[in-house]
C-alpha cells in the first residue's frame, strides 16, 4: 500500500515518534510517506532526524518529509492527525495562572473549566484553518484523526463547522481499563471486557466483565480500596464509584476539575488528591509536567536520537487508537475501540449534537458506532453539564461573542462553585487580554476588555494554589531517575 499520512503538530516529538513506529508495525504500510509539519522548525529538524533514524535502522522504504508549509504537508493527504497545542507552554500557563487569582485550581485545565475553554478559543480558529486545507488540497474523501485537547470542543467544531471526516482520540478508556484488569487480579488486559460510554474524559465503563463474569459496584470498590497504590492516588475516583455506581475512565486530577464538588476549597482539594505523581491531582500538575518533560528532551536528545536505532517491535505497539484504525480502514481487519464522534442517537440519553465518546467498531466501511446506549442518569446529568459548557464554547470560538464566552465560563461546574459573576467576568476579561495574540476573533473585544480591567473593583490574590510543586531542574530529574533505576 502507498498512501500519505500527514501530521500537524508533528513538533510533539515523542507522541509523533509514537504515532509513527505503532503505524509501522502494521506491515502493509512500510511503502507509506509521513508529511510533517509544524510552526517549530526546531522541533521539525529534532523529529525529522528521529524518524529518519529509525527509517534507515529498519531498512523501510517509508518517505519522511517536513515542512513548515501546512498546505504543502497537506496536499494529496489519505489521513491527516493533529497533536497541536495553540499558544504553547506560555498560553497554557495562563490558563493555570489567571484562574487561580480567582481561587479556580485546576490539576490539568485542558478540557473545560476556565483553562480548558480558553484553550477552546485559541484552538478552534485553528482548527477550522485545518479544515480548509483539508478539503481544498488533501484527497478526496481524507479523515481527520484528532488528538489534540479539548477534545470534545475542537471535534465537535471539526464537525459542525469544518465539514471533514472527523473523529476525536483518547487514550483515557484503555488506561482505566487496565487499573480495573489490573485491581480484579486478571493475568492479561484481555479477560476484561468493557462497555465505556460518556463525553471524552468523563467516560463511564457501564459494563464489566471479566471472562465472561459480571462485575458489579460492591467487588469493584471492594477490589479498588485493597489495592496497596490505587487505594491512595484514586480516593477521588473511587469516591464517584461508591456514589455513582460505575468508574470513571478519567485520572484522579483530571476527573476532580469536571465536578462541582472536590476542588472548590483548598482543605477539600488536598482530602481528595495524591502528590505521588502530577495526574492524580496536583496544581498546575500537567503544565509542570509538560515544562519538565520539554526541557528534559532538549537537553537529553542525543540519547533520544540514539534510541531510535533500535529495531521497530510489534510486540511493543501501543493501544493508541490511530494505528489500529488505519490498520481496519486499509485492510479491513476489525477493530474494535471507543471514538469521539457527534452522538446522533449512539447515546440515548445526551443531545444528539454532541460529541460523545463510546465503542465503535472499523472496517473497510469506516467507523461503525454501537448505538442505543443509555448512561445511568447521575453520569448523563454529569455529563451534560460539560455538553452544555462545551456547545456555548464552540458557538463564542466560532462566533467571537465575549459574552457568550463569559457565560460558558460561568456555566462551568467546577468554576461556578468557586467563583461569583463579578469575578468570571473579570477573569474571562484577563485571560482574553493575555492571550490575545492567540485569540484573533477576540481582537475587536480586547480594548473594551483592557477599560473595564483599569476600571474593576473585583479583588485578586496572587495564590500558588493548594498542592503546587516547582518546575524540577535537569539535574534534579536526573538525579531522581537514577535513583529510581537503583532502585529497582
Amino acid at each position: 500500500m502507498s498512501f500519505k499520512i500527514a501530521i500537524i503538530g508533528a513538533g510533539s516529538v515523542g507522541f509523533t515518534k509514537k504515532l509513527f513506529t505503532d503505524i509501522l508495525c502494521v506491515p502493509e504500510f512500510r511503502d507509506i510517506e509521513f508529511a510533517l509539519t509544524d510552526l517549530s522548525e526546531h522541533n521539525l529538524g529534532m523529529i525529522k532526524a528521529i524518524l529518519d533514524r529509525i527509517v534507515e535502522a529498519n531498512g523501510l522504504p517509508t518517505r519522511v518529509t517536513a515542512t513548515t508549509d501546512r498546505r504543502k504537508a497537506l496536499e494529496g493527504a489519505r489521513y491527516v492527525i493533529s497533536c497541536v497545542r495553540v499558544g504553547g507552554l506560555e498560553a497554557y500557563a495562563d490558563d493555570i495562572r489567571i484562574p487561580l487569582k480567582y481561587g479556580i485550581d485546576q490539576c490539568v485545565g485542558d478540557t473545560i473549566c476556565a483553562g480548558g475553554i480558553l484553550y477552546g478559543q485559541r484552538n478552534i480558529p485553528v482548527i477550522l484553518d485545518f479544515c480548509r486545507d483539508i478539503r481544498e488540497v488533501a484527497a478526496t474523501g481524507a479523515k481527520f484523526l484528532n488528538y489534540a485537547n479539548p477534545m470534545a470542543m475542537n471535534t465537535w467544531a471539526a464537525i459542525e463547522y469544518g465539514k471533514v471526516d472527523t473523529v476525536g482520540l483518547c487514550h483515557g478508556v484503555q488506561h482505566g481499563a487496565e487499573q480495573i484488569a489490573e485491581v480484579l487480579g486478571a493475568k492479561s488486559r484481555h479477560e476484561l471486557d468493557y462497555v465505556c460510554s460518556g463525553i471524552n474524559h468523563q467516560t463511564w465503563f457501564i459494563d464489566l466483565r471479566l471472562n465472561g463474569r459480571k462485575i458489579v459496584k460492591d467487588e469493584l470498590v471492594a477490589a479498588f480500596e485493597a489495592h496497596p497504590v490505587y487505594s491512595r492516588q484514586e480516593k477521588l475516583r473511587i469516591d464517584v464509584l461508591k456514589r455513582f455506581g460505575v468508574y470513571s475512565t478519567e485520572s484522579n486530577g483530571h476527573l476532580s476539575e469536571y465536578l462541582p464538588w472536590y476542588r472548590k476549597r483548598p482543605d477539600e482539594i488536598t482530602r481528595w488528591i495524591d502528590m505521588s505523581d502530577w495526574i492524580h491531582g496536583e496544581t498546575g500538575g500537567y503544565l509542570r509536567y509538560s515544562t519538565e518533560t520539554r526541557n528534559w528532551f532538549e537537553t537529553e536528545y542525543p540519547q533520544f536520537l540514539e534510541a531510535a536505532s533500535k529495531p521497530i517491535d510489534p510486540a511493543k505497539r501501543s493501544n493508541e487508537h490511530a494505528s489500529h484504525i488505519l490498520e481496519a480502514l486499509e485492510t479491513n481487519r476489525v477493530y474494535r475501540g471507543h471514538f469521539n464522534v457527534r452522538n446522533d442517537g449512539v447515546i440515548t440519553n445526551l443531545p444528539q449534537d454532541a460529541i460523545i465518546e463510546s465503542p465503535g467498531f472499523v472496517d473497510r466501511f469506516g467507523i461503525n458506532m454501537a448505538a442505543g446506549i443509555t448512561l445511568p442518569e447521575a453520569c448523563a446529568a454529569t455529563c451534560m453539564a460539560s455538553i452544555n459548557v462545551q456547545r456555548m464554547s464552540v458557538h463564542a470560538a466560532i462566533s467571537g461573542d465575549i459574552d457568550l464566552l463569559k457565560l460558558a465560563v460561568l456555566h462551568d461546574p467546577l468554576v461556578g462553585a468557586v467563583s461569583t459573576p463579578e469575578e468570571v467576568w473579570q477573569m474571562v476579561d484577563e485571560m482574553v487580554v493575555a492571550q490575545a495574540a492567540w485569540l484573533p476573533q477576540y481582537a475587536h473585544a480586547v480594548p473594551a476588555a483592557k477599560e473595564r480591567l483599569s476600571k474593576s473593583a473585583v479583588k485578586t490574590r496572587e495564590w500558588a494554589g493548594a498542592a503546587r510543586r516547582n518546575v524540577r531542574s535537569i539535574e534534579e530529574l536526573r538525579a531522581e531517575k537514577a535513583a529510581l533505576k537503583q532502585a529497582g
